[in-house]
């Protein structure tokens, strides 16, 4: 059941008090991963690449607790579930939002979000940002392989809302290359946290037939 953490009890008491009140508060990984696998997964069962990709970015957010912390009336909010949110280019060359549920299944995912991102595309262009807190951002940069990120960001909207960033794919021998970038709230987690995110995203790009499933 979604609630409010235990301040009192929580190991990190201390950090998030001395983090909560930084005018800037976040920091920022960039890495690259390699998505060979998961884009043979996919291409055999046609499906796109951007779905899975989300899927797999949204799966392991929920299963790393912080990422589902979220900052409310200066406590700690924790959700059962997030769900997902992600740019959309549409044929313009604008761009507006499109919002999705978590499912851990993955056929159900690939299937509600494709939907949801068509709706989008199809839509009256208008933008349409949330409210809700309980989901994690995500855009794509297909055109780009960077190497360091920076949000636009307005005080207190999403301030606590982790930013996932993918890039452009780069071939080499066996290997398929993504920039990946993940922005978060120190006051909420630390690198620790982070890289047990990363960690077990790569471990889902090695194996995902096992993980898609």
């Amino acid at each position: 059941m979604s609630e409010f953490l235990d301040l009192a009890n929580w190991p990190r008491r201390e950090l998030f008090e001395f983090f909560v009140g930084y005018t800037n508060p976040y920091f920022n990984v960039c890495t690259q991963l390699d998505v060979f696998r998961l884009k043979q997964f996919v291409d055999q069962r046609g499906i796109k690449i951007s779905l899975a990709l989300h899927y797999v970015a949204l799966r392991v957010a929920n299963e790393i607790d912080p990422f589902r912390y979220r900052l409310k009336d200066d406590k700690v909010f924790v959700y059962d579930v997030v769900n997902g949110g992600t740019t959309v280019l549409l044929p313009n060359e604008s761009f507006s939002y499109a919002y999705f549920d978590y499912h851990p299944d993955f056929e159900t995912f690939v299937s509600k979000m494709g939907a949801a991102v068509a709706a989008v595309q199809n839509g009256d262009g208008k933008l349409k940002p949330t409210m809700r807190d309980d989901v994690i951002y995500h855009t794509t940069l297909p055109w780009i392989s960077f190497s360091s990120f920076a949000h636009a960001r307005n005080k207190g909207r999403g301030d606590s809302i982790p930013r996932i960033v993918f890039g452009k794919f780069t071939p080499s021998a066996e290997r398929l290359s993504m920039p990946f970038s993940v922005e978060v709230h120190h006051a909420l987690m630390d690198g620790l946290h982070v890289g047990r995110y990363l960690s077990r995203f790569e471990a889902a790009l090695a194996d995902p037939e096992t993980f898609c499933r």
